[in-house]
């Protein structure tokens, strides 16, 4: 749970089919803006960044991970819902196991209280500028990867 004023960890996973990515779409209203960033979410007290990843995937969607492969870390100073956030995000390159997710285009996911949507996007659409991507020090690990 995020609590104002702290630093919050995550676990975040790159998954790639292609030209295409595996993203989590979110919303601020008081930006009016949609984002978009790899899927994932916070690390509890006694897992480590991986064992999170992990858990958070099969909590949120179902899905198993594997060639799980450690990218770094990204540290992301930012305001949501007009709030200042400070994360740590430990990153990381991954493939689902079960390849019905690479054949689903979308579909939506229960986080808390709140609906969510995961989908995959091409790249280039984040490239140009057309979907924000989040945090921008994603793009050094996406360029990498290409």
């Amino acid at each position: 749970m995020y609590r104002q004023g702290e630093i919050r960890v995550l676990a975040l996973g790159l998954i790639r089919d292609g030209d295409r990515i595996f993203l989590s779409e979110g919303y601020d209203p008081v930006k009016q803006q949609t984002f978009y960033r790899a899927m994932g979410g916070g690390v509890d007290f006694g897992e480590t960044s991986r064992q999170a990843l992990e858990r958070e995937f099969q909590e949120e969607i179902q899905a198993e991970l594997t060639n799980i492969h450690y990218l770094g870390c990204l540290e992301n100073l930012f305001v949501f819902n007009g709030n200042p956030g400070h994360e740590l995000i430990q990153l990381y390159q991954c493939d689902f196991v079960d390849r019905k997710f690479y054949e689903l285009e979308q579909f939506t996911f229960a986080e808390g209280e709140r609906q969510k949507t995961a989908l995959w996007v091409d790249i280039e659409r984040c490239k140009s500028g057309e979907l924000r991507l989040v945090p921008k020090a994603f793009f050094d690990y996406l360029s990498a990867q290409l």
